[in-house]
C-alpha cells in the first residue's frame, strides 16, 4: 500500500535565467492563460526571494488543470546531467498533433528532434527552451 494517494502532478515550475525571454517563449509555444504574473516586478527589491510574489515568476494554467510555472533565478546554465530536472514532457492527443506541432515549430524557427516511436509506449518529439531545458511533446500509442 502506498504511503500517499495522489492523483498526479499539481504543478511544475522551471527555473529560468531570463523571465521575459522564457515567458515570451512559452506564451508563443502554448498560449495558456496566465493565472499569476509577477514578472514585471522581478527586479524590485526582495521579489526574487519572496514566495508571496512568486519569486518574480509567471504561472500558467494548463488545459489539464495543472499549473506550469517559471521562476527567474540568475545566470546558471541548465544541465540535465546533474541532479534535478532531466526534461519536461507535455501531452498532445495524437501523432497527428505531433506532426502539426513539428510544422509549427519549424515555422517559428525552433530547432526540434524527429518524432520517435517508443515501440508501443507512444511517440515523442523533443526541442530546447531558451535555457536549453529539454521539452518533449508526447502522444499516446496509435489505437
Amino acid at each position: 500500500m502506498p504511503l500517499i494517494t495522489s492523483s498526479g502532478f499539481a504543478h511544475v515550475r522551471l527555473t529560468v535565467t531570463d523571465i521575459a525571454r522564457s515567458k515570451a517563449f512559452y506564451d508563443e509555444l502554448f498560449g495558456w492563460p496566465i493565472v499569476i504574473d509577477s514578472s514585471e516586478s522581478v527586479d524590485d527589491n526582495g521579489v526574487r526571494e519572496s514566495p508571496d510574489k512568486f519569486y518574480g515568476g509567471t504561472i500558467y494554467a494548463t488545459p489539464q488543470g495543472t499549473l506550469f510555472g517559471l521562476r527567474p533565478v540568475g545566470s546558471d546554465t541548465f544541465d540535465s546531467t546533474t541532479t534535478g530536472l532531466d526534461h519536461v514532457s507535455f501531452a498532445v492527443d495524437s501523432r497527428d498533433d505531433l506532426e502539426a506541432a513539428a510544422k509549427a515549430l519549424d515555422g517559428a524557427g525552433i530547432t526540434r528532434g524527429e518524432i520517435t516511436d517508443l515501440d508501443g509506449a507512444g511517440f515523442i518529439m523533443s526541442f530546447q527552451d531558451p535555457d536549453d531545458i529539454n521539452i518533449e511533446l508526447t502522444a499516446p500509442p496509435a489505437k
